[in-house]
């Protein structure tokens, strides 16, 4: 995203997982035992009661069942209808693997079944990338404490040709297939935090560059570019993400709800940077109800694009929000061309004094589009 310099390459090899993580790839049940049930009527006290325990179950197991329907519509990713299964390859019903992107590699190319990827407690030190050509999969982990995918490469990495591997290549973990799943899972860049005035040294946990892909209390650690919000619908749901510069940034139209956003910065930073690059581009950030914490000062929002949206909707914003609110990146033609926007947010960041005059004070019409999963066409893809 910016301009980088070379920097020696510090990730050669990952070390082997802890030897007692494993990963099982379960692959759905067909059926609805919750609809089935219920539909007996002198089972029915029965029916809830085994639901409850579903519902337990699926608590202290740290992960749910998912499961999505072939195609491209009507999926649905929290359902506990069918049990999770362990040591079924979505193959020959056997095979675990000890690395995340072996277990990735094991689905077969062209995949139209719902597929569950159960991570069991770790730290899996590698970088992983599930391809284009592996939809449906979902990563589903044991707790944001006790399952954690992490790996440390910068954008001033040197590849094995010789050159930069650059932001797009430094994410810890890439989604480049669409109806991708994750929960309860870490994706982490360890790498050390850049220094005022640094080049190349952004550093992306994960990057999101497929379509209909959603996150459910996951949690995205790093400094600078955390989060490279690619292209896509995204929904995240209760994510805690953590940076300091730019930490989402990206051309994808993504929605975060009640998501607890973190600085980590030791000056000035921001919390997002969209790309969107003309008026009929449909592509945008909105934060609704999401909470702003953390060290430094902060702008809400950056215009790394000239027709750059971010809306911040019913958020509780700390102090750290410098109090013009948000940066034209340098360039005062944006000013007219970007849509900043803020509607009925909390907290002493909020406070509209001294914003900049180009930013936008929402009325409700306004602001009503970007507030639910319409605005990312979830009534197409997602039911929860």
């Amino acid at each position: 995203m910016k301009a980088v310099a070379s920097h020696q390459y510090h990730g050669v090899r990952p070390p082997s997982p802890t030897p007692a993580t494993k990963i099982s790839i379960p692959v759905s049940a067909g059926g609805g035992a919750e609809a089935a049930l219920l539909g007996k009527g002198r089972y029915k006290a029965w029916a809830l009661v085994a639901i409850a325990l579903l519902a337990l179950w699926s608590m202290f197991a740290a992960s749910v069942t998912l499961r999505w329907s072939s195609g491209d519509l009507a999926a649905v990713p929290w359902d506990l209808s069918s049990p999770l299964l362990d040591d079924l390859d979505p193959l020959d019903g056997t095979g675990r693997s000890r690395t995340v992107q072996g277990a990735v590699d094991m689905v077969p190319a062209g995949n139209t079944r719902r597929v569950k990827i159960l991570v069991r407690p770790g730290v899996y030190r590698e970088k992983v990338t599930v391809p284009i050509t592996k939809p449906f999969v979902s990563l589903i982990g044991m707790g944001t404490g006790r399952t954690v995918i992490t790996w440390n490469a910068r954008a001033s990495d040197i590849d094995a040709t010789g050159h930069q591997v650059g932001t797009f290549y430094s994410a810890s973990f890439a989604v480049e297939a669409d109806y991708f799943c994750a929960s309860h899972i870490t994706f982490e860049n360890s790498a050390p935090a850049a220094p005022p005035g640094a080049v190349g040294m952004q550093a992306v946990a994960l990057r999101l560059s497929g379509d209909k892909t959603m996150l459910y209390r996951c949690r995205i650690l790093g400094t600078q570019d955390t989060l490279f919000d690619n292209i896509g619908r995204h929904y995240l749901y209760n994510c805690d993400i953590q940076g300091s510069i730019d930490f989402i940034f990206g051309n994808a139209r993504s929605l975060y709800q009640g998501c607890a956003l973190h600085a980590v910065a030791t000056s000035y930073g921001a919390i997002a940077a969209s790309q969107r690059s003309s008026a009929s581009d449909e592509s945008g950030f909105s934060f609704v109800g999401c909470r702003l914490t953390g060290s430094g000062m902060l702008y809400l929002g950056r215009a790394w694009g000239r027709y750059a949206r971010v809306v911040y909707a019913f958020c509780d914003l700390g102090g750290i929000v410098v109090p013009q609110g948000w940066s034209d990146w340098g360039d005062r033609a944006r000013t007219k061309t970007v849509m900043f926007g803020e509607y009925k947010c909390k907290g002493p960041g909020a406070s509209s004094r001294q914003r900049v005059p180009w930013a936008r004070a929402l009325t409700y019409e306004e602001v009503r589009p970007f507030l639910g999963r319409d605005y990312i066409n979830g009534e197409q893809w997602l039911r929860l």
